[in-house]
């Protein structure tokens, strides 16, 4: 039977027949790898995600994680999947082989990931920190943090954190409190708290490096005044082992509607619980300058947003499967001109309702695996590609559609587990089937990492108009080129001619937005412009599908049908707003706190 985690052919089609990965194996970093070792890798991915992640999904939601007044405690098969993962080396799966890694490529890594996330969404997220922590500290940390520090933790025995926000600012990180106090002997003694600490306390590993926004005793006020710290919640020995236990102390967990295999914490940096040294205080260490702590968190923060999307995906991919199989193998009703005597009811996948449901889920869960693997894609060209002008390409390109490869998935997708949920019918809404489950973790995804409104404001304000619109002109000529290729295609001509309004539609309202003095009034409907240019570019991940997609296997045909629906009902959402933006409509702007 197929998996109803992800599906095998259309990850095959994805990376080699349309995005043609094999081609990376001709670059010096990837020249050992070749079809046969990307192919184990995802086969091995496909097994542990199906026997150590899938095994626990629904119970490590029924049992979330508790807090026993120290710790916390979590169902015991999280601990088991997790070893099983970090000994498979696949938390350092594209670094180095100096650092223990495969060096495979990021698209190739990712895809492989993407069978955990479907998987199980929420034990996910320990190996999903771990690394995005590690890969900042190559970054930007010192020698000495990462062999201490990012080497444990791509060997599987650290895990790590990202600690930003403060109970009384979320996404505005300008308002952090949380003080570090430098120390005679270069480290610093940190204060503060801090909430939505995913994985911020366990006893599944060794050791938890939490990195800490904080600011200085001399820092300026805003987000110029943010530092980056690392602060490990045990501190190593004289052996380099972990040993006295830092001033850390969880307040609480967060009681959540989904995910909640993932302890979500509250976690206070030196309200004494602990004094390392007789000291009072967390201590950690600077990582990077003073002051620029943000830019460094940031390295962090799009790894994750872009992870985010493709959590959001590959949740939706799953809960699409589930409703799928539920549609071939559910009996009832008849087809129109069909309730005669002798009658024999359908499987519901026989109604062009369901099958409507169906495509569109398809169209989202398909498009949105395409969109991230695309700008994976683009990190293996802006870290690897021969020559600078593809690397640099790759780089604008990568910063426009961060935001877009965040936020779209996090959107449709989740309307991709309703519409699961509704081919369930009645079923879908009780806990007998999981898709009631993958709508609520999958609920998570528009708000974590920045909600839709705070990438909006990035993609209008800042995005599209950098280093002169060059990311804006980039993305504009690879649609060219894709319209070119089905100018005369006669199936395809007219989706091209559809794609090219839009575009043409988009660019005009950009121009208009990006020029208006009154930034207020210009960014006032970010959100719907987000919305519009995150339907465009999956429209033309669609069509570069359907290029691809010439031969008559089902897998082609499918391809081809999804398209054309994408086609039919998804791209001409854009046009209103296209049109409520060109209006720079002042319906929400004007609105008074009174008049609600």
């Amino acid at each position: 039977m197929d998996s109803r985690i992800l599906s095998r052919a259309d990850i095959e089609f994805l990376l080699y027949e349309w995005l043609d990965v094999e081609a990376l194996c001709r670059r010096p970093r990837f020249s050992d790898h070749n079809r046969d070792t990307f192919d184990a890798m995802l086969g091995l991915c496909e097994r542990l995600a199906t026997e150590k992640f899938a095994n626990h999904n629904r119970k490590a939601d029924q049992e979330e994680a508790r807090f026993n007044g120290t710790t916390v405690e979590l169902v015991a098969e999280i601990a088991e999947a997790v070893a099983a993962y970090g000994e498979a080396g696949l938390v350092a799966a594209g670094q180095d082989y100096a650092l223990g890694g495969m060096q495979l490529p990021m698209v190739v890594e990712k895809t492989g990931f993407a069978w955990f996330l479907a998987a199980n969404m929420s034990t996910c997220s320990f190996p999903f920190l771990t690394a995005a922590n590690a890969n900042l500290l190559l970054a930007h940390g010192t020698q000495d943090m990462i062999e201490l520090y990012a080497r444990p933790m791509f060997e599987g025995r650290y895990y790590g954190t990202m600690c930003l926000s403060e109970p009384h600012a979320g996404s505005s990180l300008a308002e952090i409190r949380t003080r570090a106090v430098p120390q005679p002997d270069g480290s610093y003694r940190l204060f503060g708290n801090k909430m939505w600490i995913s994985a911020g306390e366990h006893e599944l590993g060794e050791n938890i490096i939490h990195l800490v926004l904080a600011r200085l005793p001399d820092a300026p006020a805003g987000v110029k005044g943010i530092s980056l710290f690392l602060v490990p919640r045990r501190l190593l020995g004289a052996d380099g082992k972990p040993g006295e236990r830092n001033d850390i102390a969880l307040a609480g967990l967060n009681h959540k509607m989904g995910t909640r295999g993932t302890p979500n914490c509250l976690l206070n940096f030196g309200e004494g619980a602990f004094t390392p040294g007789g000291l009072p205080g967390a201590k950690g260490w600077l990582v990077g300058k003073p002051h620029q702590g943000l830019a460094a968190m940031f390295h962090m923060m799009n790894e994750a947003r872009i992870g985010v999307g493709l959590t959001a995906t590959a949740v939706g991919y799953t809960a699409y499967l589930h409703a799928l199989e539920y549609a071939r193998t559910r009996p009832q009703g008849y087809l129109p001109g069909h309730r005669g005597r002798d009658a024999k009811q359908v499987m519901i996948i026989e109604h062009a309702d369901v099958r409507r449901m169906l495509l569109a889920q398809k169209c989202y869960a398909e498009g949105g695996l395409a969109l991230n693997l695309y700008c994976a894609l683009l990190v293996d060209d802006q870290r690897t590609a021969p020559d600078e002008g593809t690397r640099e390409t790759a780089r604008l390109l990568l910063e426009l559609l961060t935001p877009v490869a965040k936020s779209w998935p996090s959107q449709w997708c989740v309307e991709g587990c309703s519409l699961a949920i509704q081919v369930h019918g009645g079923y879908g809404y009780t806990r007998d089937y999981l898709v009631e489950q993958f709508y609520r973790d999958n609920r998570l995804n528009p708000i974590h990492e920045g909600t839709h409104g705070v990438h909006g404001i990035d993609l209008l304000g800042r995005k599209v108009a950098m280093e002169g619109g060059a990311a804006f002109a980039a993305l504009r000529d690879r649609i060219a080129t894709t319209l070119e290729k089905v100018a005369n295609d006669e199936q395809l001509s007219s989706h091209g001619k559809a794609l090219r309004a839009r575009l043409d539609g988009l660019a005009t309202v950009t121009r208009q937005l990006v020029a208006d003095p009154d930034a207020t009034r210009a960014l006032a409907n970010s959100n719907a412009y987000l919305e519009a240019f995150g339907h465009l570019v999956v429209a033309w991940i669609w069509l570069e599908q359907m290029i691809v997609a010439c031969g008559d296997s089902d897998l082609h045909r499918g391809k081809r049908q999804a398209g054309r629906y994408f086609f039919a009902w998804e791209l001409p959402k854009v046009d209103n707003m296209l049109e409520r933006l060109a209006a720079v409509d002042d319906t929400a702007l004007s609105m008074q706190d009174r008049w609600f």
